[in-house]
């Protein structure tokens, strides 16, 4: 009987998203594609957010100034609270349920957890000073995008860099929600994963991408916040009921919770004696500092939040960051605790794996996340597709609904094809993050940084030799870090 309620949850689904789309043409929403600066107001938005200003949006620029920030008037602007609220919602986000599995990749002690916290910490302030820096950059040079701060900062000739690296990560991102809803679907419908994560791309996912607008998804982006906060409560729940706890028997450990007896071996809990502060000195602990990269990747909105924040004045904007990042630690950070001490080594690349099938309460949180991705996969996807449409210049004329259309059939049936041979979501975060994600969280910002003192005659002071430090840290880290992702693929 659940079993057919959830494939009746699939089935309403894919109803939803192909009325979304017969909506979409008998409002004309489906005109012939254009560039994105034809696009309603909302669109722009969502594909600029995921794009990294990779498509040319034309919000109005700031004016510029010779060597102080110019206050930029803004009084229909967001309020604090609002980008605050917002800015959460853009970071905490499905990536940090393989965070744990980040954390098992050099420790199995429950121990290890106080170091891997101040790493979360650490990673979370380093990213809040990427994304204030990006903020400042606006605010010099009157930039209204990433690529376009890069132009102003060090020069236009090289702005692609950023924007392919943003429409790049926006890729990954997309493999990635393409893996978890393979998993979740699966597992909700006890199918095999490759035809269940086809027959959700074919019924769902496609209709939704196929899409020319996107306003009609702006109610379910909420959903992703309820997700997470109900996915939270959950696997508190069970952390602390010991549901999925092991006891020392004569034999060895034995399952004593009441649905630790429904998983498979390799995903009951398992802990042991490497933990601690030693565990860190583990090359290995660079796989969690990648995959934090991804986790608190939404610097190529930096831009946005600035511009639309209400009399946008740098102290204004670094209260905002400030607090976004400072409750974005905690919620990581504890959402993390309660995955690792629950499954500890066992941790899988995507937590909720590790749970029964017969878990009520886990089993609403995989329809929560879900359901949130379903409705958040195409913001991202129409982002990266129109990225790339632009960075390759495409003619507009050329941009055409069947033109459009192919493109989407082609990219998502490559993006499925990946999906069903990676089976681990943390690799794909733990290596975007060490190679594009550290570039657009550390390097990037502190080179636009530094252009922009040098351009303006001023001294280096300390928030630029912390940029450079950051930007150091950044290139290091993703070295070793990709090569020690590439390394657990293999194994």
């Amino acid at each position: 009987m659940r079993q057919f309620s959830l494939l009746n949850l699939l089935l309403l689904l894919s109803a939803a998203s192909l009325v979304a789309s017969k909506h979409a043409t008998s409002a004309g929403w489906l005109k012939p594609s254009s560039p994105i600066h034809q696009l309603d107001e909302s669109t722009q938005r969502a594909i600029f957010a995921v794009s990294g200003g990779a498509a040319k949006a034309t919000p109005k620029k700031a004016k510029k100034s010779g060597g102080k920030a110019p206050a930029i008037s803004n009084p229909d602007g967001a309020s604090i609270p609002n980008e605050i609220f917002n800015l959460v919602k853009a970071i905490v986000g499905v990536g940090v349920l393989s965070l744990p599995a980040g954390i098992a990749a050099f420790a199995d002690n429950k121990s290890a957890f106080l170091p891997a916290a101040i790493m979360i910490g650490v990673i979370g302030v380093l990213s809040g000073y990427g994304f204030a820096i990006i903020g400042k950059v606006c605010a010099y040079t009157g930039a209204t995008s990433y690529r376009e701060a890069w132009a102003e900062s060090i020069g236009p000739k090289t702005s692609w860099i950023p924007a392919w690296s943003a429409t790049l990560k926006t890729s990954l991102a997309c493999l990635a929600f393409s893996m978890v809803l393979g998993d979740t679907f699966a597992t909700l419908l006890k199918q095999p994963r490759t035809p269940t994560l086809i027959g959700v791309t074919c019924l769902v996912l496609l209709p939704l991408c196929l899409m020319k607008n996107l306003k009609s998804l702006a109610p379910f982006s909420l959903l992703g916040v309820m997700g997470m906060a109900y996915t939270a409560l959950a696997m508190t729940v069970r952390w602390l009921d010991g549901s999925y706890a092991m006891t020392q028997g004569a034999e060895g450990m034995v399952a004593s919770g009441n649905l630790v007896a429904d998983v498979a071996e390799n995903l009951r809990p398992k802990f042991g004696s490497v933990g601690g502060f030693e565990s860190v000195l583990n090359p290995s602990s660079l796989i969690l500092l990648c995959m934090l990269s991804t986790a608190y990747m939404a610097h190529f909105n930096a831009p946005k939040f600035y511009l639309e924040l209400k009399d946008n004045t740098i102290p204004r904007f670094n209260t905002v960051v400030s607090w976004s990042f400072g409750i974005s630690i905690l919620l990581m950070g504890y959402i993390t605790m309660t995955g690792f001490l629950t499954f500890g080594k066992s941790s899988q690349g995507f937590i909720l794996s590790n749970y029964s099938v017969n878990d009520l309460w886990i089993s609403g949180s995989r329809i929560a996340v879900a359901i949130s991705l379903v409705f958040s996969y195409p913001l991202a996807f129409v982002g990266m597709r129109d990225g790339i449409v632009d960075l390759v210049n495409v003619p507009t004329e050329k941009r055409t609904n069947s033109f459009l259309n192919g493109l989407t059939v082609a990219m998502l049936t490559t993006l499925t094809a990946l999906a069903c041979v990676l089976t681990d979501v943390s690799f794909v975060l733990s290596f975007g993050g060490a190679t594009l994600g550290n570039a657009l969280t550390y390097l990037y910002p502190a080179l636009m940084y530094a252009a922009i003192n040098k351009k303006q005659g001023r001294k280096e002071d300390l928030a630029v030799l912390i940029a450079q430090a950051s930007a150091v840290l950044g290139v290091v880290m993703g070295a070793i870090g990709a090569n020690m992702a590439l390394k657990m693929l293999k194994n």
